[in-house]
């Protein structure tokens, strides 16, 4: 990690203007487990451990994120979308009282992988305004308790819980004990459509301005088939098409140009060697929806790991 890139990220987050009462939502790079690694393990990774590693530019950046989120916006609660949960036909959203479990959904990782921390708590009024707000947009949402299993822990059991698209960012984002602040988790839409998933941002948007803090978190390569495409040293040149078609895309002026780009992704001939399945990008899609409205203020540019602000009003 360069000192340019870290002074580039550090002044585009402080160049964000402070407006707790319209705040942007935001599309970040979640990463992958291999964040969470002891560094000399990641560095046995080779290139993939150290750009997705816990020496590496995201985590880095997530040390900065965070705070500046904090500071800027002194948000009441946290709506988080996951990559890693989706569901078909309705939305759910966790109502998980005053302890936010974990489900740690991952295999095949070192054991203190099943020993990470982060400790948080859900909000029924904040979740219950997340279900009002998507059936006022036409859409079935209802909450889900600790109750109900939503799905499989890497530990071998099927639980409830924020997935590791959540707790392995924020644990670095905010500390491994977060109590000041709620967080709810609602799932995306499975069709993996661009549209329906706008729609989905689009539905909470609202929250912004009751200074409810929305993130939706992906990565913008992500091919678990062809680990190349995870270092900007090892991506192939289709990898880095993609990743510049994307930046390209979010430089438009108009919204509505802007969208169409975005959509239009999807069908870029480098798509599909970054995205085998559009799990992973259709979260932009989302946090997109949510700040349809503004400017959009790319915080980090670094390969496959794109983080961005949507809604921003100066």
């Amino acid at each position: 990690m360069s000192t340019a890139s870290s002074a580039k990220w550090r002044k585009a987050l402080e160049d964000l203007p402070a407006t707790p009462d319209n705040i942007p939502s935001f599309f970040f790079a979640h990463g992958s487990p291999i964040i969470a690694f002891d560094p000399t393990v990641a560095a046995e990774m080779g290139p993939m451990g150290k750009h997705q590693g816990p020496t590496g530019p995201l985590a880095n950046f997530l040390k900065d994120f965070g705070p500046t989120l904090l500071r800027k916006y002194n948000p009441k609660g946290i709506v988080v979308f996951s990559a890693h949960w989706e569901t078909q036909g309705e939305r759910l959203v966790t109502d998980y009282g005053q302890e936010n479990p974990l489900l740690m959904d991952y295999y095949g990782f070192p054991p203190e992988l099943y020993q990470l921390q982060f400790k948080s708590k859900g909000d029924t009024k904040l979740a219950q305004r997340v279900v009002e707000l998507f059936n006022k947009a036409g859409q079935k949402a209802r909450t889900t308790s600790v109750q109900e299993a939503r799905g499989e822990d890497g530990r071998g059991f099927m639980g409830p819980g924020l997935d590791h698209g959540v707790f392995v960012p924020f644990r670095i984002m905010f500390g491994e004990e977060f109590l000041d602040i709620p967080i709810v988790a609602v799932s995306f839409d499975s069709s993996l459509d661009p549209e329906k998933n706008w729609e989905v941002g689009k539905a909470v948007s609202q929250l912004r301005k009751e200074g409810i803090l929305v993130l939706s978190g992906g990565l913008t390569s992500h091919n678990l088939r062809d680990r190349t495409s995870f270092s900007p040293d090892t991506a192939s040149n289709l990898h880095k098409e993609f990743d510049s078609a994307l930046h390209e895309a979010l430089q438009k002026e108009t919204s509505n140009e802007r969208k169409k780009e975005l959509f239009d992704l999807t069908k870029h001939v480098g798509f599909r060697a970054s995205h085998p399945r559009e799990d992973h990008f259709v979260p932009i899609y989302v946090a997109g929806g949510a700040g349809e409205d503004g400017k959009v203020r790319v915080l980090l540019d670094s390969y496959g790991l794109a983080t961005v602000a949507f809604g921003v009003n100066v």
